[in-house]
């Protein structure tokens, strides 16, 4: 028995049977972090306090009836930061060092020798600056690039980034990185916010990274940069539409590297996500604060730098 079905009745359900067990519940664990059944359920929300998600991000659950509600909403914030980080450096080594072609001529064979990019003193923007924005922003600066972030707000001097330019003025900004790294929370400010507008922007030798959400990003105009030349490549983990179609041109396309949702998930994450939450189950039985509350209104854990 888990400690946690020792100190409360635990119901455990599908999406469909939600609506019933969520009846008489104080608190609600939603593990299945993609599951878009908590609206369609919440009129049975009857004496909910508190719904934590096994997520950073919280769009799935974040509707105008828990805004406006008393329920506190809190995210496992913290748990994906590193190893997203790791992933992110991994595709822009893949694009610099041309990896993706070795393989391929490795299964034919084919000695070929060539020359590939460094990328000490390359400048990644990373635009996103919670947590995992700046785990990146950490492990790029360790590998030698130059890194600067866009936030909510200007300044300078931050202690991982340097330099934040406002998201507001990403266009103006866009044009001196050489990687595009996005992991943006999704709320209605970001929805979108890398369209032909935002790839018309970048150099032509630019690489867009996208770790944070799928609707960051208008499809149709990523597609049609790659295809134009507008931008060098993209290695996507996030899609507006999951799994991605099989009919989808990124698929097939030799300057796009594909991963299935998979950046953060690391051996053993499942576990650390449920401890996130029995730590903080303890501290709600304890009645002491708890950890990673959501601002409701801007849709994440507001940051104290």
């Amino acid at each position: 028995m888990h400690p946690i079905e020792r100190a409360a009745v635990v119901r455990y359900t599908r999406a469909g049977g939600l609506e019933a067990a969520l009846a008489g519940a104080d608190v609600l664990f939603v593990y299945d972090f993609l599951s878009t059944a908590v609206p369609g359920a919440w009129l049975a929300a009857d004496r909910l306090r508190w719904l934590h998600i096994a997520s950073a991000g919280v769009d799935p659950v974040l509707f105008d009836g828990l805004r406006d509600s008393d329920v506190v909403l809190t995210n496992s914030r913290g748990v994906f930061d590193d190893s997203i980080a790791e992933y992110v450096l991994g595709v822009i080594l893949t694009f610099a060092k041309d990896f993706a072609r070795s393989w391929a001529l490795q299964e034919d064979s084919c000695w070929h020798h060539r020359e590939t990019e460094r990328i000490a003193d390359r400048h990644a923007l990373v635009v996103g600056t919670g947590p995992i924005g700046r785990a990146i922003a950490r492990m790029l600066r360790a590998a030698g690039m130059r890194v600067s972030g866009a936030g909510r707000r200007a300044r300078e001097g931050d202690p991982d980034f340097g330099t934040v330019h406002a998201s507001g003025d990403l266009a103006e900004h866009l044009p001196g990185a050489d990687y595009v790294v996005a992991v943006a929370p999704l709320t209605e400010q970001t929805k979108g916010l890398f369209d032909a507008r935002a790839f018309a922007a970048m150099k032509p030798s630019a690489r867009f990274v996208n770790v944070g959400r799928g609707e960051l990003v208008v499809t149709g105009d990523l597609v049609e940069a790659l295809r134009a030349g507008r931008i060098a490549g993209a290695a996507l983990d996030v899609f507006e539409t999951e799994p991605l179609p099989v009919d989808s041109p990124l698929w097939t396309m030799d300057n796009v590297l594909v991963s299935p949702h998979m950046s953060g998930d690391f051996i053993g994450w499942r576990t650390t996500l449920v401890e996130v939450f029995r730590d903080n189950f303890d501290r709600w039985l304890a009645g002491r604060p708890l950890r990673n509350v959501v601002d409701k209104r801007l849709g994440y854990v507001p940051s104290a730098r």
